[in-house]
Formats: C-alpha cells, sequence, structure tokens
C-alpha cells in the first residue's frame, strides 16, 4: 500500500463521503484545506466566528439530513464548543475539527493553549483526539457512525496540533467508507411486535387519543405512515416545534404545535385527550410545556428509537422502542380502521378547537396596522412562500410568533428552528441554502437575533449565498418585557428599557453596503411585493420589517 498524507486521506474521504462544503475559521488542517482544492471540489467557507461556522454546518445538516463540517484551530476550539450546544440539543449530524495540543509542548506554557477536550463532553455523542495519523480511517468512520446512529448528533475530534499539523505526517491509510453513514437514518431497528400490538390497542380502544409527532418522525423519514395511520384512525396530530413539519397544519387532523411557543389549540386538545402517544418526542420541557401539557399522570405511550428517552418524563400503558417508521408501519399492517368512528365526536371538539384559534386571532393575522404585527407577517409567510420552501426560525420571540402563527401547507416545505440559542437561524439559513441551491431557504429572526452574526452577511455576498433573511425588527428584545414587569412588580419603569430596547436601525441599508440585497417593509401591503422581489433575486437578501415593539407573542396554555 502506498503512504499517504493525512492530508490527502482526509480531503478525498470527506469528498468519497458526499461533503460539498466545509464551514471554517482558519487556520486549521492548512494541508487538508490545499488537497480539498487540488483533488476535490468541496467549497472551503471562511466564515467570521467559530459559532457562525457551527450553525451554517448545523443547518446544513438538517437541510440535507446527513453530516456537515466545521473547523477550527485550537484557540477556536472553546467557541466551537459553545456552538455545538445547538446540534447537541436539536439531535443534528454536525462533525467538528479541531486542533489540539502536542505532546511536545504539553504543560509548558505554550502560546494560545489549553485542554479543550473536556469541554466537547457534554455537547457531543463522541469525543475523541487523534494523535497518530494512521488512526484518520477509522476515527473519521467512526464520527460518521456515532452522528447519524440512533439519535443523531454532533462529533468532535482533535487532531494534534494547534493547526492539526497531523495531517502532514504519512501513514499507510487505507479508506473506510461505510456509505450507510453517510444520512440519517443507518439503520432502522425494529421494535418488539407484542410492544407494537399493545400501543395500537390502546390507540384503537381509546375515544380521545392524540399523537404528538416530534423530531424524531422526521429523522425516520415517517411523515407518510403517520399521515395515513392518523386518517385510518382518525387520531389528531399535534406536533413538537421539531416536529412541525411532520404533519401538515392544513390537514383536518391537526391540531397545531403542542408546548410552550405553541398553539392554544393543540395545547386544549393534548390536555383533553384521554390518550396521548408520543412518537419521536423526547417529552422535554419545551414539548409539554414542563409537564403540564399533558400533566404527569395521564395515560400515554412512547415510541422512540432512543431507550432512554422512552418512559424519562411521563409512566407508560406502552413503550415501543425501535425506528419510527418501522413501527408505524407495522401498526398500519395491524389496525382496524373500523375503530374510528369512535372518535367522531372527538374529532369534531378538535375541528372546533382549532377553528375557535384561528377565529380569536384572525383580526392580527389579517391586521393593516402600522408598525406591523409579527402575527400578520407569519400570515403573510404562510400564503406566499412556494411550496417547496425550507423555513428557518431563531429562537425567542421568533420562535413563538413562527410556532403559533406560521403554517407549514405543504408536502413539499420543511421547517427547522433553533433549540434555545439565539442568533443561531441568520447562519444556520445560510448553511441550509448551500445544501439546497436549487430551493428557497427564508429565515425568520428579529433583530435581537440578527445582531449575532450580522457580519455573515459578507460571508453570503462573497459566496453568492441566495438565502432570504426575515428581520422581525422592533429595536428590541421584547420578549423579556413580561418577564421585566414581573420582576418591577406589574410595570417597569421608563429606565428599564435600557435593559431590553436596541438603537434603531435600517437593516436594509447595512446589507445593501455589504453588497447583498436589502428591502425595507414598513406597510403590510408592500411585504408581498418585497417577498416577491426576494425570491427573484439571484443574490442573498435581507427583508427588514419594522414591527410592533408592544406586540407580545401569546402564551398558548390553557
Amino acid at each position: 500500500m502506498a503512504l499517504k498524507t493525512g492530508a490527502v486521506f482526509l480531503a478525498e474521504q470527506l469528498e468519497a463521503y458526499g461533503v460539498t462544503h466545509v464551514f471554517m475559521v482558519p487556520a486549521i488542517l492548512r494541508r487538508t484545506l490545499v488537497e480539498i482544492e487540488m483533488r476535490t471540489k468541496i467549497k472551503r467557507l471562511h466564515v467570521h466566528s467559530e459559532k457562525s461556522a457551527v450553525y451554517m454546518a448545523d443547518g446544513f445538516a438538517r437541510a440535507a439530513g446527513r453530516p456537515a463540517i466545521c473547523m477550527a484551530q485550537v484557540i477556536g476550539a472553546l467557541n466551537i464548543a459553545a456552538g455545538l450546544r445547538e446540534p447537541f440539543l436539536a439531535n443534528s449530524p454536525v462533525i467538528a475539527f479541531t486542533g489540539g495540543r502536542s505532546p511536545k509542548t504539553k504543560f509548558r506554557h505554550v502560546y494560545q493553549e489549553i485542554d479543550d477536550v473536556p469541554a466537547f463532553e457534554p455537547v457531543t455523542k463522541f469525543n475523541a483526539t487523534i494523535d497518530d495519523v494512521e488512526r484518520f480511517p477509522d476515527m473519521l468512520e467512526q464520527a460518521y457512525r456515532n452522528a447519524v446512529s440512533g439519535c443523531p448528533g454532533p462529533v468532535h475530534l482533535q487532531f494534534q496540533g494547534n493547526e492539526g499539523q497531523i495531517d502532514l505526517e504519512e501513514g499507510n491509510l487505507e479508506p473506510i467508507t461505510d456509505m450507510r453513514f453517510d444520512s440519517i437514518p443507518p439503520f432502522r431497528p425494529q421494535a418488539e411486535k407484542k410492544d407494537i400490538e399493545r400501543a395500537l390497542d390502546l390507540l384503537q380502544q381509546a375515544e380521545r387519543p392524540v399523537i404528538v409527532s416530534g423530531g424524531g418522525v422526521k429523522h425516520s423519514k415517517a411523515g407518510p405512515q403517520l399521515l395515513k395511520l392518523a386518517e385510518s384512525l382518525r387520531i389528531p396530530v399535534a406536533t413538537s416545534l421539531n416536529g412541525k413539519d411532520t404533519f401538515l397544519a392544513n390537514h383536518p387532523l391537526s391540531a397545531g404545535v403542542v408546548g410552550t411557543y405553541s398553539r392554544g389549540s393543540a395545547n386544549r386538545v393534548v390536555s383533553e385527550a384521554d390518550l396521548i402517544c408520543f412518537i419521536g418526542s423526547k417529552t422535554g420541557g419545551m414539548t409539554t410545556h414542563f409537564w403540564q401539557v399533558p400533566p404527569i399522570g395521564s395515560n400515554a405511550i412512547q415510541i422512540d428509537i432512543d431507550p432512554e428517552a422512552i418512559g424519562r418524563n411521563y409512566t407508560l400503558k406502552a413503550a415501543v422502542q425501535g425506528d419510527a417508521r418501522s413501527a408505524l408501519e407495522v401498526m398500519i399492517s395491524l389496525m382496524d380502521p373500523s375503530t374510528a368512528t369512535l372518535r367522531d365526536r372527538w374529532n369534531q371538539q378538535v375541528k372546533e378547537f382549532v377553528d375557535s384559534w384561528y377565529a380569536e386571532y384572525d383580526h392580527l393575522l389579517k391586521s393593516d396596522a402600522t408598525p406591523i404585527r409579527p402575527e400578520r407577517l407569519c400570515n403573510d409567510l404562510t400564503r406566499l412562500l412556494p411550496d417547496d420552501s425550507l423555513v428557518v426560525v431563531d429562537t425567542g420571540h421568533a420562535g413563538m410568533w413562527m410556532g403559533g402563527m406560521f403554517d407549514v401547507t405543504s408536502t413539499s416545505q420543511n421547517y427547522v428552528r433553533s433549540a434555545g440559542h439565539l442568533g443561531w437561524a441568520f447562519p444556520a439559513g445560510l448553511g441550509a441554502k448551500c445544501a439546497l441551491p436549487e430551493r428557497p431557504v427564508v429565515c425568520f429572526t428579529g433583530d435581537a437575533g440578527f445582531w449575532y452574526h450580522i457580519a455573515e452577511i459578507e460571508t453570503a455576498v462573497r459566496w453568492n449565498i441566495n438565502s432570504i433573511t426575515l428581520v422581525n425588527n422592533n429595536s428590541a428584545g421584547n420578549q423579556s418585557k413580561t418577564g421585566f414587569d414581573k420582576a418591577y412588580g406589574g410595570t417597569q419603569t421608563e429606565q428599564a428599557k435600557e435593559i431590553w430596547n436596541f438603537t434603531k436601525v435600517n437593516f436594509a441599508n447595512i446589507a445593501n453596503e455589504i453588497g447583498a440585497l436589502g428591502i425595507r417593509v414598513e406597510k403590510p401591503s408592500d411585504f408581498n411585493s418585497a417577498l416577491d422581489q426576494a425570491l427573484s433575486a439571484n443574490q442573498p437578501v435581507i427583508i427588514d420589517v419594522v414591527t410592533d415593539v408592544d406586540a407580545i407573542a401569546p402564551i398558548a396554555v390553557t
């Protein structure tokens, strides 16, 4: 076997795994980056911060359903670790490469060096060091295996040398490329048939059941099977935020998003159900509004690939451990559609809950007020976005508005959202657009979130990443208003606004100065034409929408 350098091996193997982009802050694996240019078509995106690199890789991974690569040298490693909190909480297969310590200089106070490896332990599925070039093949394969298997998640590989200079060394490097690990899911573990039968029996006997569809349904690509089961047995479906695009909002059985950043109709349905079936959901605090919807003690069953998630928060009447799509396929083969009539009354009640919610918010969803109401903005996106759009949504107020007020209405649309880190959405949207260059990618964030990584407008321009970023600009982080009112004993002082208000800024002007297309929208009637212009532009677009700072998203809990 001919010797080759670690750099040559890495470049060739990343391309073999289907990598098209790496997101990085140099200098890291310098020779590998050279070999990538010489031997592959992989794009090397130099971005403005390590967290942006992680978030772009995360957006790419979620949009493509396969691992994505981010990189930084040793001094940026802790910034990478901080960024990995997001894909870890979101179960996204990001693979991070960083530089690391050299045995020759350990414990000698070398410039910029500390032991970064422990910081990656709580935010990765697999965290390892590579100190021998001949470990490149098996460690890279292990990274891919861990990233996509079971419940997906991020991986960290630290390469010896502050810039990963171990890639200059030669070794007998035999490629190990198991293509099962290039996308999610690589395996579909089968649940025990008796467990599936028990869960199905409970569902068919229930008069007021509801399914809560989580992100695991998306990872399993189980949307069609979920639809078949729900329609055949006439069971309403609520979704988590991560599962928002697993069941269409305009379907008669849809209750909406349940939990905290949610919709009141979904919370009413789940609260009044006599059986809750969680599929691909960790039953975490956001999906259950901290275990109030449904309350602890409710009748529940759970289907999940992760055995540690099953029964974590609810005592279960039935537990099904396995791949969601495989389990649903077995249920479909065994189900008795005649039991659907048991739920006629329940389905009418669910429809009344949903219709009541739309009626309650109709005046805001269609408001012509200025400054613009965020509800109107979300409703316009529901009406106007192309059927094949990917929507990328920030956390905070952006997550609340879009989680409750925006509807996914086409099976060709996709929806991904921040798992809790404000500012994620803009760079994630750029990464998603790199993964899906032929589809419209629309990011929804607020000005508070947009400020975090505004420098990446320049990256988008430099690489011609033609995503559309919509900024809900109220010159404030006004999600904090309610909390500070309480902290001040009811009503905050005028001076308290300094805690959560910002300078009024025209982001469209900033975008235009950098070389993107910036569009300012101040009236609701102007948004349609602005979005049309953005969708037809062959360049990155920032739509700066001036919205009402006094608009507070509803707390959708009954």
